[in-house]
């Protein structure tokens, strides 16, 4: 009893094969040198266009300076406001201070638990790369804070 394999693997083999072909064709003929330096700079081009990108998205740059904006959240006592100010510099935050003077409630005391935690967790860090979930048994309060965040990119981009 002889054994088929499957469709795909035989498609797979045989685009393979054809690949290896047109290679090996392109390596034989006279101008073969032409071919394979031409294959090498598109290559090399394409390589140098995908580094200049990955490059310039990871030197998303912001201005120096001090940028402020209030993050909204909703709890479970309502809507709430989160302050937040912070200087940059090279994209890094050297200072940060909190405004929780608009929040009322239990909501009040998240606040101040989050604003003795967060120095800790964004002082000296890249601005793109702070990731605030959950500071000092505080959750909610990092989803305003983190849309104040947003808000200080935007005006902060270079």
């Amino acid at each position: 009893m002889t054994r088929k394999a499957p469709l795909h693997r035989t498609v797979g083999v045989a685009a393979a094969l054809a690949t290896v072909g047109l290679v090996a064709g392109a390596c034989s003929s006279d101008d073969s040198s032409d071919s394979a330096t031409t294959v090498t700079e598109s290559a090399a081009a394409a390589t140098s266009a995908e580094d200049a990108t990955e490059a310039a998205d990871a030197d998303d740059t912001y201005k120096d300076g001090e940028y402020s904006a209030t993050g909204n959240y909703v709890s479970p006592g309502g809507p709430q406001q989160v302050g937040v100010t912070l200087t940059l510099s090279n994209n890094v935050i050297t200072a940060l201070s909190l405004d929780t003077s608009q929040t009322k409630g239990t909501s009040k005391e998240f606040q101040g638990k989050f604003a003795s935690g967060i120095d800790a967790l964004v002082i000296g860090k890249n601005i793109d790369e702070i990731d605030v979930d959950k500071v000092a048994g505080s959750s909610l309060t990092s989803t305003g804070f983190d849309d104040a965040i947003d808000q200080i990119k935007t005006q902060a981009q270079a």
